[in-house]
């Protein structure tokens, strides 16, 4: 079987989760939630940063966009759309959707897809959980997606994580009920394992060329559509230090934080890229559908 050539790659998911440096989940034993609307929001200028970079690169991408984000920055929101974006939601407080019940998981989806669709003036279609939170033990959420009007989640990441992960998981997009799809971040199987392949702090981490090798290897190896993601804070080297947090913590938010925004801009260069909405469910004419499967 011939390989795809550059030409033929499938193009790739640019995803970005709208949310700021205080609102990771590994900062919420230090941060108290009701800190919040206390602290200086550095959002609006990375999200401005950006969608400079797209615009120059004339690449359109899916932001997943906290409502509470949404709620106190709609200019944010307004930019996403004005900028040709899908916008997606990343429910509303940013927290884990396996820390909620069924209906407070609800609410947070209503709360934010309301939110969302009144400022931005656009259909909801996408969700991904905070954390990457939805695993064994809330299968049901994909129930919860469906009944409030989601087309599809990319809420699953089919690796062993110490917070997150459903390593036996399809590794590409599949349908986890009727009219839903769950679009998974990507990873790239060597031997019996998913090693991640998609964003985060592993790229910050590993060398570009091997971010790049790995993204590669999915298009040309498994013919399928990549699915990239990072966070507005990431390429943000000058937000504030959070004092007293554990030495593991520090190493995963900060490393090589100042370099985040040249590789993005390479990465960008590097593959051919576009909406979630586009690249799954055929929101434009003549894409096609990513196929599932492991």
């Amino acid at each position: 079987m011939l390989m795809p050539t550059a030409t033929t790659r499938p193009r790739n998911a640019m995803s970005i989760d709208v949310e700021d440096y205080f609102q990771v989940s590994a900062f919420a034993p230090y941060i108290d939630r009701d800190r919040w609307p206390t602290i200086e929001c550095r959002v609006e200028q990375n999200i401005d940063r950006i969608l400079a970079l797209l615009d120059e690169k004339q690449i359109r991408a899916t932001f997943f966009t906290l409502g509470w984000i949404a709620e106190r920055y709609p200019a944010v929101v307004k930019a996403i759309v004005a900028g040709g974006h899908e916008l997606a939601s990343h429910g509303y407080g940013h927290e884990r959707a396996s820390d909620l019940s069924e209906p407070a998981f609800r609410q947070d989806l209503l709360r934010a897809k309301g939110l969302l669709e009144d400022l931005g003036g656009v259909p909801i279609q996408g969700y991904r959980a905070p954390s990457f939170s939805i695993g064994k033990s809330n299968l049901w959420a994909f129930d919860v997606l469906k009944e409030t009007g989601h087309r599809y989640s990319s809420s699953v990441y089919p690796i062993a994580h110490d917070h997150y992960g459903m390593p036996d998981s399809p590794r590409f997009a599949y349908p986890v009920r009727e009219g839903l799809l769950e679009i998974p971040v990507t990873t790239v199987r060597m031997g019996s394992r998913n090693l991640p392949s998609s964003g985060g702090g592993y790229f910050r981490l590993l060398p570009y060329a091997v971010s790049r090798w790995l993204i590669r290897r999915v298009n040309e190896r498994d013919g399928q559509s990549a699915v990239f993601y990072f966070h507005p804070w990431e390429i943000d080297a000058d937000q504030p230090r959070v004092p007293g947090i554990d030495a593991k913590t520090r190493f995963r938010h900060y490393v090589n934080i100042n370099r985040t925004h040249r590789r993005i801009a390479r990465l960008l260069d590097d593959f051919a890229w576009g909406r979630m909405d586009e690249i799954f469910l055929g929101a434009k004419a003549g894409l096609q559908h990513a196929g599932a499967g492991q």
